[in-house]
């Protein structure tokens, strides 16, 4: 094991930890017996739920396509796993709380806790930016041209960014690659490119990036000072000595930080690649997934109640006006350009009886045909959207009273049509662990020993992951995707300068120059791919 001697320091050199011993060929064994068993528990249940909603297989082409496209995603996760998730063990790693290979495998199980655990309110949060177009038409030449776009193209960047050792985002790589899609689809549709993204989500989205580092800096530095201020052992602010462990006490707030960015990751950055299986499922095949059969009959007697409430207030709205045919293309026209026009209201309010018609028409919504199933999703689906910008439209004049009653309703519209099985979850969690245990060291030495010019105190290693799991909660709560990479990383470097360490600017430079190239990046990615694979598949 080598000594640990940082650029500037006036320190006495510690022990670098052990970065290079393997993992233990027992737990190997173990985790690989827990891999196959996942993997099993995953195609064991995609094949019963095919069963079960009694699917006939007429051709086996959409399930060579979902089996490709739930590969890539699951890549994505895997890459993911190279970076966001080895943030969360750089600080017990480099304060000796714990070896090398038990904090990733400790890591790993938080991570997968999170991930089953979560809410997918970010998911689908996410979800929402994409074009509503080819969102209705996932299953279309056009819906695996995007899905397989953004994934790509996150996936090139974030093994770019990985194999230079820069902790870059995931988060951002996603959302710049879902941008980038949605512009490049309203271009080769003829329209103005700012057109193709609903840029109030993407800036409230935007802004949470954004402000995660900045969070993540000042909150972390003000922690440590509290903490000096507040906590006078002398313990606590020292660096390693050696290559000992901290005192046990220390140890243990060090492993339960860990511990919560590491469930924080999970619940939060997980999620992202759960949004986009979805969309696959749905779009491959849609009899199974498209709607959430599972809905017990009290869910949908709320349904029918609610679906009355809000109907009341279109059709108010709409008052004095007619549809004429298919109510569906004005409410398209409205959720894609935000624009309302005398068409809006008693278009929606059709196409919101014609949803009423067919719940009511079957009781529940897992006897719905087979051959419906997609029409219906799709036509709760674009009511849902076409709601929540209504709500954000300063133009269509709603009371309290008018917006409690859509919410509502646009609450059981996506219940119905915004669920995440459990063996999805499963699916993601395993990518997300397998990616950390394979590509950890890079980003951990980068979090570790490049940021800093002296080496990383317990309590600032405490502090970083303290103010990084509180800020990954406390987005995850409002469905917000923040960067682990960011938070943890920024952190780090907040507890350096308030200690008076010093940081390196050269690897600090280096991260912001990734954290300001990665949208524009991804967006000409994912773009340039979305445009190339629109014209061959």
């Amino acid at each position: 094991m080598t000594d640990l001697a940082l650029p500037g320091s006036i320190e006495p050199a510690v022990k670098r930890p052990n970065l290079d011993k393997g993992f233990n060929p027992l737990t190997m064994i173990l985790f690989g017996g827990i891999l196959a068993g996942g993997l099993l528990f995953v195609a064991y249940s995609l094949y019963a739920d095919v069963e079960a909603a009694g699917t006939r297989v007429t051709s086996y082409v959409p399930y060579i396509l979902l089996f490709v496209a739930l590969l890539i995603a699951l890549g994505f996760e895997f890459v993911n796993g190279f970076h966001d998730t080895a943030n969360a063990v750089a600080t017990v790693i480099y304060t000796h709380s714990l070896p090398a290979e038990a904090a990733v495998l400790w890591s790993g199980f938080f991570n997968f806790l999170g991930v089953a655990l979560s809410s997918g309110a970010v998911a689908f949060g996410i979800i929402s930016l994409l074009p509503v177009e080819l969102i209705l038409q996932v299953g279309s030449s056009a819906g695996f041209a995007m899905v397989f776009a953004l994934l790509i193209a996150a996936i090139i960047w974030n093994l770019g960014t990985w194999w230079l050792g820069l902790p870059a985002s995931s988060s951002h790589t996603m959302i710049g690659s879902i941008i980038g899609v949605g512009v490049a689809n309203a271009l080769l549709r003829g329209r103005d490119g700012t057109s193709g993204v609903d840029w109030g989500k993407a800036t409230e989205i935007g802004e949470a990036l954004l402000l995660s580092p900045i969070v993540g800096f000042v909150l972390s530095a003000v922690l440590l000072l509290i903490m000096k201020a507040l906590i006078r052992n002398p313990a606590l602010y020292e660096s390693p000595k050696g290559n000992s462990p901290p005192p046990l006490w220390i140890r243990g707030l060090l492993v339960l930080t860990c511990t919560g960015v590491s469930f924080a990751h999970g619940s939060n950055d997980g999620q992202k690649g759960m949004g986009l299986i979805m969309l696959i499922l749905i779009g491959t095949v849609p009899t199974v997934y498209a709607l959430n059969r599972t809905m017990p009959p009290s869910q949908m007697e709320q349904f029918v109640t609610n679906s009355a409430a809000a109907a009341k207030v279109v059709e108010a709205k709409g008052a004095g006006y007619n549809v004429i045919g298919d109510p569906r293309p004005a409410v398209t026209a409205y959720v894609a350009l935000h624009k309302l026009n005398e068409g809006t209201f008693p278009s929606l309010a059709a196409l919101m009886r014609e949803i009423s018609k067919q719940v009511s028409g079957y009781g529940t919504l897992s006897k719905i045909p087979a051959e419906a199933v997609g029409n219906t999703r799709n036509d709760m689906y674009l009511a849902s959207e076409a709601i929540r910008f209504l709500m954000k439209d300063k133009e269509s004049d709603l009371s309290k009273e008018d917006i409690a009653a859509l919410n509502n309703y646009k609450r059981s519209l996506d219940d119905a049509t915004k669920f995440i099985p459990f063996w999805v979850k499963i699916a993601v969690a395993i990518a997300l662990g397998l990616g950390t245990m394979i590509g950890w060291k890079r980003i951990v030495v980068t979090v570790g020993e490049k940021i800093g010019k002296s080496h990383l105190t317990y309590g600032q290693g405490a502090a970083a992951e303290l103010v990084a799991a509180g800020t990954i909660f406390a987005a995850d709560s409002y469905g917000l995707p923040v960067s682990t990479t960011h938070v943890l990383s920024s952190g780090v470097a907040g507890t350096m300068a308030a200690n008076g360490s010093g940081l390196q600017m050269s690897t600090v430079r280096n991260i912001a120059l990734a954290w300001v190239l990665t949208l524009p990046a991804a967006m000409m990615l994912s773009g340039t791919l979305y445009f190339v694979f629109s014209h061959v598949f």
